[in-house]
Parts: C-alpha cells; sequence; structure tokens
C-alpha cells in the first residue's frame, strides 16, 4: 500500500512539473485521485484494486470494450511482421481496410485516406471540400465540436476553446444546429462545405431532429454545396447503426471517422469520400499525406473492429441496450427532477442533462464513490455523456442504474 500511494505521489508530482499543473489539479479535485492500471471489457482498475465501471468509454474510443482480445491478437501479429510501414511499398492492410469501409459506407463513398485522430481527419476533409468545390467559404453548427487544431478549431462552436487562438480560418459561419430556416438561409453558391454531427457529441448529446439532415443534403446538392458528416464519436455503431446518418438515409459527399476506428487498441482515422470529391487531387497524389496515417497496426486493427461489429451484431445490440438504458434513466429524471431535467440519446450515445453544472459535477463525484466512470461533455458541463462498449452486458447497464440510484440519492440528502 505504501508503495502505491508512493507512485501516487510521484505520478502527481511529474504531472504538476511536467505536464501541467492545472490538470494534476482538475484530475485530482474530479476524479478518484488514483492511477489507472488495467483495463479490460468494460472495467477499469486503479493501484489499489479498485475496478470502475467505465461509462466514460474514452469518448467514444471503447465501442468493443479496452483491450478485445481479437484486436489485441491481430495487432500483436501484426506487430511482429511490420509495426509501421516503409511508405515506398504498397501497404496491404491499407488497402484492405479501404475496401472494407468502402463496402459498408452508405451511398458512393469509395476512397478513404487514414490518419491518426479526429481531428487530422476533420483538417483533411475541409481541405478536399475547399480543393474539390474551388469554394473557400465553410459552414458549421454553434454548440459542435470537431476538435482543437486550427482549422478543426475554426468549424467548432464554441468560443471558448475558438477566442484564444484567433484569428483562426477565416470565412466560416455558425448556424444552429436543428434550425432548417437559419441552414436554409446561410446555404448558397459560394459555400464549400457544411460540416454537421449527426449527433452533437461534446454540444450536450442532442440528436439531430426529424428532417433536418435530409434537408440539409438536399440544399447542399442543390448548391453544390459539400456536406461533411462527422461522425468521429457517434460512428461505427455507436447508434445503433453502422454509420449514425442511415438513421435518416443521408449520403454525405464526406464522413470522418476516428475513435471507435482502432478497436480502443491503436489510433486511427480516416476520411470517406466520393469519386467526384476525390477527382480533385488527380495527378496530385501527394497534396494531403499522412507519415503515421493507415499504419500496419492501425489498419489491422480497423479491420478487425468492423469484423466484429458486423459479426456480432453490436449496431443492433447498441440500440437495444441503449433503449432500455434510456427508459430507466427516464424514470430516475421522474424521480429526481431537482437533479436531473432531461435524458436522451441515441444507442449507446445517452446524454444525462442536470439541472445545474454544479449537480453534474457532485453527481460525476458521486458516481466515483460507487465506481462508475462518467463524464460530462465539454460544449455543455452540465450533461454528464454515458458512452458504454457497445457490448455491454445487461447485468452492468444495471449495475451503473443502480449506481445512479443510490449517487442521486446520497445527493439529495446533502442539499
Amino acid at each position: 500500500m505504501e508503495s502505491n500511494n508512493q507512485e501516487l505521489h510521484e505520478v502527481s508530482r511529474l504531472y504538476r512539473q511536467h505536464i501541467s499543473p492545472d490538470l494534476a489539479r482538475l484530475m485530482k479535485f474530479g476524479g478518484p485521485g488514483s492511477l489507472e492500471v488495467s483495463a479490460r471489457d468494460c472495467r477499469v482498475t486503479d493501484h489499489l484494486g479498485r475496478v470502475y465501471l467505465d461509462f466514460a468509454g474514452g469518448y467514444g474510443v471503447f465501442s468493443l470494450g479496452h483491450a478485445h482480445p481479437e484486436v489485441v491478437a491481430a495487432v500483436t501479429e501484426q506487430l511482429q511482421k511490420l509495426p509501421l510501414s516503409s511508405r515506398v511499398l504498397l501497404n496491404p492492410q491499407q488497402a484492405y481496410l479501404a475496401r472494407d469501409l468502402a463496402q459498408l459506407a452508405p451511398g458512393t463513398l469509395q476512397y478513404s485516406f487514414f490518419c491518426n485522430s479526429g481531428a487530422e481527419a476533420v483538417e483533411g476533409a475541409l481541405k478536399l471540400a475547399r480543393l474539390a468545390t474551388g469554394r473557400r467559404r465553410l459552414l458549421a453548427c454553434h454548440n459542435s465540436y470537431h476538435g482543437k487544431t486550427l482549422g478543426a478549431l475554426s468549424v467548432t462552436g464554441r468560443e471558448k476553446y475558438r477566442q484564444p487562438f484567433e484569428p483562426l480560418i477565416p470565412e466560416v459561419g455558425f448556424v444552429e444546429f436543428g434550425d432548417l430556416d437559419g441552414l436554409r438561409a446561410a446555404v448558397d453558391d459560394q459555400l464549400a462545405a457544411f460540416i454537421v454531427e449527426p449527433v452533437l457529441g461534446e454540444g450536450g448529446i442532442h440528436v439531430a431532429p426529424a428532417g433536418y439532415l435530409s434537408e440539409a443534403q438536399r440544399l447542399c446538392r442543390e448548391h453544390g454545396v459539400l456536406l461533411i458528416a462527422d461522425e468521429v464519436q457517434c460512428g461505427l455503431g455507436r447508434t445503433g447503426k453502422m454509420f449514425a446518418v442511415e438513421h435518416w438515409g443521408v449520403e454525405p459527399d464526406l464522413i470522418v471517422l476516428a475513435k471507435a476506428l482502432g478497436g480502443g487498441v491503436v489510433p486511427a482515422g480516416a476520411i470517406l469520400g466520393t469519386p467526384a470529391v476525390w477527382q480533385a487531387m488527380k495527378g496530385r497524389p501527394l497534396l494531403h499525406t499522412s507519415t503515421f496515417g493507415g499504419n500496419p497496426l492501425a489498419c489491422v486493427a480497423g479491420r478487425k473492429t468492423l469484423e466484429i461489429l458486423q459479426r456480432d451484431g453490436l449496431p443492433a445490440r447498441a440500440a437495444e441496450s441503449g433503449q432500455w438504458l434510456l427508459t430507466e434513466l427516464e424514470q430516475l429524471r421522474q424521480d429526481f427532477p431537482q437533479l436531473i431535467a432531461q435524458v436522451r440519446g441515441l444507442g449507446l450515445m445517452i446524454g444525462v442533462e442536470c439541472t445545474g453544472e454544479q449537480h453534474a459535477g457532485a453527481l460525476i463525484s458521486e458516481l466515483l464513490k460507487h465506481q462508475l466512470l462518467a463524464v460530462y461533455t465539454l460544449n455543455q458541463p452540465k450533461v454528464i455523456r454515458l458512452e458504454p462498449p457497445l457490448t455491454i452486458a445487461r447485468s452492468d447497464l444495471k449495475l451503473a442504474v443502480d449506481a445512479f440510484r443510490a449517487s442521486l440519492s446520497a445527493l439529495l440528502v446533502v442539499r
């Protein structure tokens, strides 16, 4: 025990001295004050041997749970052969993953560019949109989140993250998510692309209203504007469909993926595009590149992830589990209206909106005492997101609901 605490103090000191003093304080204030040591499936173990049920899910990374044995085995086998590409010879794993994605993707999405993260995927998609249309202007939604690199930040709809780094990319406009009248007024023949999350993730888990995305597609087609679907957090089975846009029958010109694509084992991101978009790079294939993007380890992890998602019917399972969980959480909202204002979501991408930010923070801390990991959304701190693995058992969902009930009851006593 003493040696464990010594390591905790040392790691905390190193965070303060070599990573960020403020981050160290934030994590100590909002967390259990422990070190993560190992994780399997939907559970994380700390240095004291405490086991937590993980409903934070790496913000959508761990759709297959932690360290899925088949993904780990596939990556380990590849590690012994060729961990990184020579970048000179053809990379078979990259070709196979691109084929697999094209077979699954909606519409005429045929080509893939591979990178390492969601922000990188967004950066590339914005560049492609400008290249393919010859236009400069971009449109995004207020309260959206597309990443914190310079280009991705330019289309992220939260002033808190944008303002310190302005001026950002020029000619970017914003509309309210779900507001069709505002969208109709903003889409014109001068616009290159409209980038939108089918389900706002960091914006508080808001699902696109009926008809919104289909009308967005129609408007974009009418004006020669590219529709970019950001499915970094909501894609690959999370919402109950392989791609979230499938709920509305929408066929984007570009889709960006990351998080779950690497199976919770290797970071991976991708841009999927139509032949018409890719035509813009004809004769100049090196116009946009990535040294580590599409590396063999990431591609093997991605291929195995897609295989498991399909074989085990995980999107459908997410839809069923999510509906059960939403029903249970709605009952908690009715039982604790002083603390919970609303629950909403799609599949296993669920938001619990508290009646105030202070209540959300207190609830997250109380859930930790009941060994349940959950986090708030970056743009809406009063909304707690729940993104457990798509493989989650009903018994573990019940444990999470019990932890919520006990935590809410404890907070009412304190009040």
